[in-house]
C-alpha cells in the first residue's frame, strides 16, 4: 500500500487531469455499443431460469468481456509503445494519426474509455517507478488537445486590436488592419541611444539599397548560405514601430493554422507581465503553467519533447536583473529559481536549448543581450512610403478623402517622416478624421505640435461629450479634465527624465498620483494613457507612445513656467517668490535654456521635447482654457528664432542642425531656408561665401528633398575640402557621389 500511495503522490505532482475528464462513466471496451452485445447474447435472463443457466450465461459474458478488454488493451498498448518510441516521427501527419484516438463513432464514449485506460496505464507505470516514461506519455497524449486549446486562447487574445486604445472603443480585426512592416535582416545588437525620432529621420533618408527583407512568418527560417539553425532572434525597432503587433500577428497566424505548423507550442510573454513577478520563484515549466493554464491541466511537463517558441516582447521595459556574467548555470526545466536567473539561462541556451526565442527591444536596450547569445538580428523599419499610403487607404475608405490626407502628409515633411512609425499614422488619422468631420475644408495641421495639440483636444472633446454629457459647443477644458492633464504631464516629465516608458504603482505614488486616480485617467483619456491588467490584477500604465509622453512633458514644463515662473529645466531652482513678484521671468529664458540643454545632449534625447516646447508658444489659442497667454507671442517667437539662428552659426553636428531647423518650422520661420532655396533656384549660390548657418540650411534642404539622391553632384557646390566636410551627411545617403 505504501508503494501505491507513493505512486499516487508522484502522479499528482505532474498530472492534473480536468474534472470533466475524470468523471465516473461506465466503461465499454468493446468496439461495439453495449446494446449490441446484449442483443447478440439474447434477451435478459429471466428470473425463472436456474442458477446454473445464469452462471453459464455470466461465464460467457465474462469471457467475451475478457476478449474485448484484452483486444482493447493490446491495441492501446501498441499505440502507446509507438508513441513512446524514440524514432516516432514528430510530423503533422503523425500527430493527426495519434489524434484519431479521440475521433470516430461515439466520439465522447471512445474518448472517455481511452482517457480512463490512459490513467490506468500512468498509474501502473508509476507503480513500476517509470516516472519519466509516465510523464513522457502524459505529455504526448495530451499535447494535441493542449495545442488546440492554446491556439483558441491566442486567437481570442490577438484577433482584435484597439490601435492605441486600452479598454474602450471599437476593436478592429488584426488581419483586417495589419499592414506588412519593413523588416530587414542583418546588423548587430550594438546599442544605439540616439533619440528614436533622429533614428527614424536617418532611416527615412536612406536610399532603397538591396537589403535582405524578411516576412514575420519566416523569422526563424534559415537563409540561403547559412548552415546553422536559428535559435534566438533579436528584433530591434523604435517605440511604436510595430514590434508588439508583429509578434501578435506571428502568434495569430500560427493559431489560425496559416503558418509555422511545425511548431507545437508558441508561448508569448511580455516583460511588462514578467516585471510584476520580479520577487517570485519559478521553474521554466511552472512559468509556462502560470501563464498558460491549459499546459498545466494537460500535464505538459517535458517541454523538451516539443518544438517550442518563446516570445519575449519589450526587453527595453525589463526591470529584472539579467546578469549574463555572474548568473549561475541552470539546465533543469523543473528547478525553481528567481525569474532573472531563469530568463538569463533561457536566453543563454543553458535551459531548454531546443526552444526558439524571439526577443524584441528598442535599440537603446539591444546590448543587454550578449552577441554570442543571438543568432540573428533583425530591425523593424516601420512603414515604407508605399506602406504609409496603404495604411491611410485602409483607414479611410473614401478614396478622395484618403488622397487628400496622403497629399497633405507628403507636403508636411516632418509629418511624412514620422509616419514611418505606425502609431504616429494612427494619431495622424485620428486627428485628420476629426478635422475633416468637424471643419469641412478647414486647414489641416502642418507641424508636429499642431498635430499633438489637436490630438489632445480630440480626447478632451470625447471626455466632455461621452463622459460628462456635454455638448459640442461647450468649452473643451473643464476643471476636472485640466487637473487630469496636469497630473499626466507631471508623470510624463518626471518619468521621461528617468527614461521610463511604463509605470507601476510605486512610480505613480512618487509622482503624487493615486493608483485609483490613474485608473480613472486611463478610462477617460483612453487614447493617451493606457492601463493594462496583468495576472493577479496588477496594473501597468503607459502612454500610447513615447512622443505623446514627450508632448505632455513639454506641456507640463510650459504650464509650470507660465503659472509659477518656475523653470523645471534649471539645475538649481529657487523657491523664493520675491524675485518673481518684481521681475517676472520671460518665456524667452525657458526657451533658451531648453535649446542649450538639447544641444548639450550627446544622443538627442531632448530633440522632440524641444520641438514641442517651442511649438506650444505658437499654438496657445488652440489650448484656450488649459493655459493663459503671456506677453507678445510674436515678440517671443522672434527672440527664439534669433537665438536658434545664433546657435546655427556655430559648428554643430548635422543632426543637431537638422533638429534646430525643425524647431524653426515649429515657430513658423522659414526665412533661412527660403534664402538658400532662392539662391539654388537662381543658380547664384556661392558656397565659398556661405555662413555656417547657411551651410546647415543647404544640408537640411538637400536631405529633406523628396527626390531620391541617386546621384549627388558635389562639383555643383565647389569640390573644396570644406564643401566635402559640410555636405558629408548628403554624400553618405546618396547612391552615387560625383
Amino acid at each position: 500500500m505504501e508503494e501505491e500511495d507513493g505512486a499516487g503522490s508522484a502522479a499528482s505532482s505532474c498530472v492534473s487531469v480536468r474534472s470533466d475528464r475524470s468523471k465516473e462513466q461506465p466503461l465499454n471496451f468493446s468496439n461495439e455499443p453495449a446494446a449490441t452485445i446484449v442483443e447478440q447474447e439474447g434477451a435478459e435472463v429471466s428470473t425463472g431460469q436456474s442458477a446454473q443457466q445464469h452462471q453459464t450465461h455470466l461465464d460467457s459474458v465474462v469471457m467475451r468481456l475478457e476478449d474485448n478488454i484484452t483486444m482493447f488493451v493490446k491495441n492501446e498498448l501498441k499505440k502507446i509503445q509507438k508513441l513512446l518510441s524514440p524514432d516516432h516521427p514528430e510530423t503533422l501527419k503523425s500527430q493527426m494519426e495519434d489524434e484519431e484516438m479521440f475521433g470516430g463513432e461515439d466520439e465522447d464514449e471512445r474518448k472517455s474509455c481511452r482517457e480512463a485506460f490512459l490513467k490506468i496505464t500512468l498509474h501502473f507505470l508509476r507503480r513500476l517507478k517509470q516516472h519519466e516514461m509516465a510523464d513522457h506519455l502524459q505529455s504526448k497524449i495530451f499535447a494535441s488537445l493542449c495545442k488546440r486549446e492554446l491556439k483558441a486562447q491566442l486567437k481570442k487574445k490577438f484577433q482584435c486590436v484597439f490601435e492605441g486604445i486600452a479598454k474602450a472603443g471599437s476593436p478592429t480585426l488584426l488581419n483586417q488592419i495589419y499592414t506588412e512592416l519593413h523588416i530587414t535582416e542583418g546588423g548587430t545588437a550594438e546599442v544605439n541611444d540616439e533619440h528614436e525620432v533622429r533614428q527614424i529621420e536617418t532611416a527615412s533618408r536612406k536610399p532603397d539599397r538591396a537589403e535582405t527583407t524578411i516576412r514575420q512568418e519566416d523569422i526563424f527560417k534559415v537563409s540561403p548560405g547559412r548552415d546553422e539553425p536559428i535559435r534566438t532572434v533579436l528584433t530591434k525597432g523604435v517605440a511604436g514601430i510595430g514590434k508588439t503587433v508583429l509578434t501578435q500577428k506571428y502568434s495569430l497566424d500560427w493559431a489560425e493554422d496559416k503558418a509555422n505548423q511545425d511548431i507545437q507550442f508558441i508561448f508569448p510573454f511580455t516583460f511588462r507581465e514578467l516585471n510584476v513577478l520580479k520577487e517570485e520563484k519559478f521553474s521554466l515549466v511552472e512559468l509556462v503553467h502560470h501563464f498558460f493554464n491549459q499546459t498545466n491541466q494537460s500535464g505538459i511537463c517535458r517541454l523538451e519533447d516539443f518544438q517550442v517558441v518563446f516570445i519575449l516582447d519589450g526587453l527595453d521595459e525589463c526591470r529584472l536583473n539579467l546578469d549574463f556574467n555572474k548568473t549561475k548555470i541552470l539546465t533543469e526545466t523543473r528547478k525553481s529559481t528567481s525569474l532573472d536567473e531563469l530568463l538569463t539561462n533561457l536566453i543563454r541556451g543553458n535551459l531548454l536549448p531546443s526552444a526558439r526565442l524571439w526577443i524584441t527591444t528598442r535599440p537603446a536596450a539591444a546590448n543587454q543581450i550578449p552577441p554570442q547569445c543571438v543568432d540573428m538580428v533583425t530591425e523593424v523599419r516601420g512603414f515604407t512610403d508605399p506602406q504609409k499610403e496603404e495604411y491611410f487607404r485602409k483607414r479611410f475608405r473614401d478614396e478622395e478623402q484618403a488622397s487628400r490626407i496622403i497629399s497633405h502628409i507628403k507636403k508636411a515633411r516632418s509629418l511624412h517622416i514620422m509616419c514611418h512609425i505606425p502609431v504616429f499614422c494612427w494619431i495622424t488619422a485620428t486627428v485628420l478624421e476629426d478635422v475633416l468631420e468637424t471643419r469641412e475644408g478647414g486647414q489641416l495641421p502642418k507641424t508636429l505640435t499642431e498635430m499633438y495639440i489637436h490630438f489632445l483636444v480630440v480626447q478632451a472633446k470625447v471626455k466632455r461629450i461621452k463622459y460628462d454629457g456635454g455638448a459640442e459647443t461647450d468649452p473643451h477644458w473643464s476643471p476636472e479634465s485640466r487637473k487630469m492633464i496636469e497630473s499626466l504631464g507631471k508623470l510624463a516629465f518626471d518619468q521621461l527624465q528617468k527614461g521610463n516608458l511604463i509605470f507601476y504603482e510605486p512610480d505613480l505614488t512618487e509622482c503624487g498620483i493615486d493608483i485609483r486616480a490613474a485608473s480613472v485617467y486611463s478610462g477617460v483619456f483612453t487614447q493617451i494613457f493606457k492601463e493594462e491588467k496583468q495576472l493577479y490584477q496588477n496594473k501597468v500604465f503607459c502612454f500610447v507612445h513615447l512622443s505623446v509622453q514627450e508632448f505632455l512633458a513639454a506641456l507640463h514644463v510650459h504650464l509650470t513656467f507660465i503659472n509659477s515662473g518656475l523653470n523645471l529645466l534649471e539645475e538649481q531652482q529657487t523657491t523664493s517668490m520675491w524675485p518673481k513678484l518684481f521681475d517676472k521671468p520671460k518665456l524667452q529664458s525657458l526657451h533658451q535654456c531648453a535649446v542649450d540643454k538639447a544641444l548639450q545632449s550627446p544622443n538627442g534625447h531632448l530633440d522632440l521635447f524641444l520641438r514641442f516646447l517651442l511649438g506650444l508658444k505658437t499654438n496657445q489659442t488652440r489650448l484656450q482654457g488649459l493655459m493663459t497667454q503671456t506677453g507678445s507671442s510674436a515678440q517671443t517667437n522672434q527672440e527664439a528664432v534669433k537665438y536658434i539662428k545664433k546657435k546655427l552659426s556655430e559648428n554643430l553636428s548635422a543632426e543637431k542642425s537638422i533638429n534646430l531647423f525643425h524647431c524653426l518650422n515649429e515657430l513658423n520661420d522659414r526665412s533661412l531656408l527660403e534664402e538658400i532655396q532662392q539662391s539654388l533656384r537662381s543658380g547664384r549660390l556661392s558656397t565659398d561665401k556661405l555662413s555656417p548657418a547657411q551651410w546647415s540650411a543647404l544640408v537640411f534642404i538637400l536631405l529633406s528633398s523628396e527626390k531620391d539622391l541617386d546621384e549627388f553632384d558635389l562639383k555643383k557646390y565647389f569640390a573644396s575640402e570644406e564643401a566635402l566636410l559640410r555636405l558629408l551627411p548628403v554624400v553618405k545617403v546618396s547612391k552615387k557621389a560625383l
